[in-house]
């Protein structure tokens, strides 16, 4: 599994709007300036996460982007598989035509499809709230709930 610049800048961008829930719509250009994201290739992937429904984008001078869903409801899975597609996708271009071993493929692709089940368990545990009291406890800054 490999993960592309666009998902580690797509799950900063969404961790940046998670910390600034409540503030209204944040634009493109204040993102770019905290995480050091190019803010043009940030733009692109602000469209990926609008389309798959985890953020929402509000147009106008007072605008910019926000979180569709609280950020106890958004998981770095959902974050991932918006922007990377599906996490260890088995290449059947492999396969050659003949059927030598095919007992061999099949055990093999059972080991790929347990660990993609795994990471993916693991990053569905994980959401941006997780996230966000993570950093403010690293920082100090504790939160304090009633």
């Amino acid at each position: 599994m490999r993960i592309s610049s666009k998902g580690e800048y797509g799950l900063r961008a969404l961790l940046d709007l998670a910390q600034r829930v409540g503030e209204g719509p944040i634009q493109s250009h204040e993102i770019h300036l905290r995480q050091g994201i190019d803010e043009n290739y940030l733009n692109q992937i602000l469209i990926l996460l609008r389309r798959a429904g985890l953020i929402e984008s509000v147009r106008g001078p007072q605008g910019g982007h926000r979180l569709a869903r609280p950020p106890s409801q958004i998981t770095v899975l959902d974050a991932l598989l918006a922007l990377e597609g599906p996490l260890l996708a088995f290449d059947s271009g492999r396969d050659t035509p003949t059927p030598t071993e095919p007992l061999d493929r099949e055990l093999v692709r059972e080991v790929w499809d347990g660990a993609r089940e795994m990471i993916e368990r693991y990053l569905a545990g994980i959401t941006l709230e997780d996230l966000c009291q993570r950093k403010a406890q690293r920082s100090g800054n504790v939160m304090y709930y009633i």
